[in-house]
């Protein structure tokens, strides 16, 4: 089994990468893009879990290792 787990800056918070790359999107001629937040993808291999189990360590492992709950929120995916 595997888990996706997505980490995506809070609305509220900041996010100069992605307004980096908009910028840089812009000047290369791709001016629809109003807006770019920059997050990360994991990808975890998950063995010998209940599904059960991997939803509630999944829980655990993104809000305590995976993301800094002050300005970071995440959704995850178990994928099979």
């Amino acid at each position: 089994m595997k888990a996706h787990v997505w980490v995506m800056p809070k609305r509220t918070v900041l996010d100069p990468q992605g307004q980096t790359i908009q910028h840089a999107l812009s000047s290369l001629g791709y001016k629809a893009v109003k807006d770019v937040r920059q997050g990360k993808f994991f990808v975890l291999d998950l063995e010998g879990w209940s599904r059960d189990n991997a939803q509630k360590e999944l829980e655990r492992i993104s809000r305590e290792v995976l993301t800094n709950p002050v300005i970071e929120e995440y959704r995850f995916e178990i994928v099979e």
